[in-house]
């Protein structure tokens, strides 16, 4: 079957099987391994794209249920040579270490902040909840988010530092 899409502002057609995967047309199709595969059962998060704006596992949606609709990929985030607040805001603050996670993390992230750009902590935990990190315990995947939220207007590492956001160190090494 032929299925067309819109790929990072890019207008897509191919023939697929009705049975692929979007995260499989998006690394074997059109090459765009940012979007990783992981469990396979939609628990762990890492194929987390948009579709139409929504954070979606891309492990569970067929490529042509994707037909018509407008797919972001993690590659779709950077604007020429600028990284998007919710990368550099990663970057900032350590919100990535094996970097299995993070394509996902970065997806559900410009999600949340494009509807509610000053998220509470609580809000942040809740929005990535879907996701599994095994190597930061999640507090500097926050305070990345928070990072982010603060610089919206793509801030770079030469104009803010990571103080900008606070450190609480009781919490640290905390898994909520």
């Amino acid at each position: 079957m032929q299925v067309t899409m819109t790929v990072n502002g890019e207008s897509v057609t191919r023939d697929i099987e009705p049975r692929l995967l979007l995260v499989h047309f998006l690394r074997d199709t059109l090459g765009l391994t940012g979007t990783h595969w992981g469990c396979d059962t939609s628990n762990c998060g890492t194929c987390v794209v948009q579709l139409d704006g929504e954070p979606v596992k891309s492990c569970t949606v067929l490529a042509a249920m994707a037909g018509g609709h407008d797919v972001r990929t993690v590659e779709g985030l950077e604007q020429g040579t600028t990284l998007d607040p919710v990368q550099q805001g990663f970057m900032e603050c350590h919100g990535l270490q094996c970097g299995f996670c993070t394509p996902g993390m970065l997806m559900t992230t410009r999600a949340l902040l494009d509807k509610n750009p000053d998220p509470s902590e609580d809000e942040i935990r809740e929005a990535i909840s879907g996701q599994i990190c095994r190597c930061t315990g999640y507090t500097t995947i926050v305070r990345s988010v928070q990072w982010a939220a603060r610089h919206s207007d793509g801030a770079t590492a030469e104009q803010s530092t990571t103080e900008d956001v606070p450190n609480d160190d009781a919490t640290a090494g905390a898994v909520r």
